[in-house]
């Protein structure tokens, strides 16, 4: 069995919902056609027990044939037997189909989410896009779960009307015209259902959104006092998932009661004909005990089929869904394939942003200061190749927007005022990829003065770190970020007020930890403190997202107006 998740899902074919699932279905044809062999050997050796049981009472009771009985109720048992290991194997293959798809699409999912940062959210929101990997992924899987019993159940179809057209040509030809009908008249209740379906997908995507940003609010809430004017909204929004919930189950029971009253009416008519045909002494009394034996077995595959039918409904509609999600385009993308490549920059590049005028001279330590910290931010997004229009910034003359993505990640590293962590260990939240030994992870905690952090901890770096680590403190949350930044390595670290959150004595500690860590390598601080800016190598100050001043932190205070007052007020407030 191959190991879940995969090393590379692929590239989907996004042109429509069935192109989608025929391409899922083409990555994993191996286990997909196991199954299906399965799925046939499991339902055929049913199909052929009635046929076996006849046999045995036509030559072997009523003809007082004992050797004849003794075959026939071996051949019996031999389809049972092959019946069952069949099955087994085919519940094998069904699991492992349904966990491959579903996997495949959850990973699409997050690579996706990964790929193309920020756009995804803005897009389309959040809970919209949980409720595609927690519903939709799983109603995709469903589809190539049953995809054996399916194809099990057209085989011993076959199967049972060739038996019986050799039996009687009536029966036959019930049976082979007669099951097709059944199942397209089931298409005037899933053309409804799937409707219906879509419309409560819709609903409850909402109501996800709804609760993920109301729970990531909460706290907002809490201090405004808008939990009640919340709550009724989510209230409001359950309750129109129920009516829509409603609506669908109205015509799911229909669905269900069909999937029951016409096989049973189905049956009715065969055994009764079976019957007449018995008295008229056209058929033998095994070939009736037969005809009662495929009346119970049609049951199976015509369930079967009204199964696959709607589980290719909920299919058809996850996979919709998915493909809004995967055909969302991320704010940068790579150079096209076959555009000329360009050089990789120099390791002691200067990286030049023309739009505000900034410079970052390799190897220094360099701190930005302006009045208004959207300015930084959004230096800080042109310098790592961030946001929503194309950046001018270069770096050795090379456009960062020439180069390949995961080269100016690996480069330039840009670590946000706003820290994210996830749920595990402290030890993958600090070093993802396990690149580093303990000695070097506390090394750079130290750095960020984290040492408290981790001493409040049981188990030290095997310490589980809860979702968005809502258990830590801004300001220990920061230094969680910052640590994991400069674990990086990057050649080029840009941080976006990394101690806002924390104390003026932690501050100092990290400015100066800060500096002697990353010395002889390029850093870039958007700051106002002058605990930090004392550090730097060298102070830009911007006035209208320009340049307008450079030097020490020193010099700029004795010959900037602008620059003493705002960094005054930053140590004022």
């Amino acid at each position: 069995m191959q190991q879940l998740p995969y090393a590379d899902p692929g590239t989907p074919d996004l042109r429509s919902p069935a192109r989608l699932l025929w391409w899922i279905a083409r990555g994993q044809w191996r286990t997909l056609l196991c199954g299906i062999c399965f799925g046939v050997v499991w339902m055929v050796s049913q199909a052929l027990l009635p046929l076996a049981v006849s046999r045995g009472i036509d030559e072997g009771i009523i003809s007082h044939d004992t050797p004849r009985l003794l075959l026939w109720g071996g051949v019996i048992l031999l389809l049972g037997a092959i019946g069952a290991g069949a099955g087994a194997a085919r519940h094998r293959f069904a699991v492992e189909n349904w966990l491959r798809s579903s996997f495949r699409s959850v990973q699409l999912i997050g690579y996706k989410g990964a790929d193309t940062g920020e756009a995804l959210p803005r897009t389309m929101p959040t809970g919209e896009v949980v409720a595609t990997v927690a519903s939709d992924s799983m109603r995709l899987g469903g589809l190539y779960d049953v995809t054996a019993r399916f194809a099990g159940a057209i085989v011993s179809y076959v199967v049972v009307a060739v038996v019986l057209l050799g039996t009687s040509r009536p029966l036959g030809l019930l049976v082979l015209l007669g099951v097709p009908v059944l199942v397209a008249s089931l298409s005037f209740i899933l053309r409804p259902l799937q409707k219906r379906q879509a419309a409560q997908r819709e609903e409850s995507g909402r109501l996800t959104t709804l609760g993920a940003d109301t729970v990531a609010g909460l706290r907002v809430l809490r201090g405004i006092g808008g939990e009640q004017t919340f709550l009724r909204r989510y209230e409001a929004q359950s309750q129109q998932v129920r009516r829509v919930g409603v609506n669908v189950a109205g015509v799911q029971a229909a669905l269900d009661a069909a999937q029951v009253l016409l096989p049973g009416v189905f049956v009715v008519l065969v055994t009764w004909l079976g019957a007449r045909f018995a008295l008229e002494g056209t058929i033998s009394p095994g070939d009736l005990v037969a005809f009662y034996g495929y009346s119970a077995f049609l049951v199976i595959p015509l369930r079967t089929a009204t199964e696959f039918a709607d589980r290719a409904t909920r299919a058809f509609i996850g996979a919709r869904k998915i493909i809004r999600v995967l055909s969302v385009e991320p704010d940068h993308a790579d150079p096209a394939p076959g555009a000329a490549s360009v050089p990789e920059p120099a390791a002691d590049a200067a990286l030049v942003d023309p739009a505000s005028g900034v410079t970052i001279e390799p190897g220094a330590l360099t701190a930005v200061v302006t009045a208004r910290p959207e300015e930084s931010s959004a230096l800080a997004d042109r310098l790592g190749r961030f946001g929503r229009t194309r950046t001018h910034a270069h770096l050795d003359g090379v456009a960062l927007a020439d180069l390949p993505l995961a080269t100016v990640r690996r480069r330039i590293v840009v670590s946000e005022t706003d820290p994210r962590l996830f749920t595990g260990t402290l030890r993958d939240e600090l070093d993802p990829r396990g690149r580093h030994d303990d000695d070097a992870i506390l090394a750079a905690l130290s750095v960020a003065s984290g040492e408290d952090v981790l001493e409040a901890l049981p188990d030290g770096l095997d310490s589980e770190v809860e979702e968005r680590g809502r258990s830590f403190s801004g300001g220990q949350r920061q230094r969680l970020a910052l640590t994991r930044a400069l674990l990086t390595g990057a050649d080029t670290l840009v941080l976006v007020e990394p101690t806002s959150a924390v104390d003026a004595h932690t501050e100092a500690r990290i400015a100066g930890r800060l500096a002697r860590a990353r010395a002889g390598r390029t850093t870039v601080v958007m700051t106002a403190s002058p605990l930090v800016l004392d550090q730097a190598d060298r102070v830009v100050f911007l006035e209208d997202g320009r340049a307008v001043a450079t030097g020490t932190h020193h010099e700029l205070m004795a010959s900037c107006t602008a620059y003493r007052d705002t960094v005054v007020r930053g140590e004022d407030g």
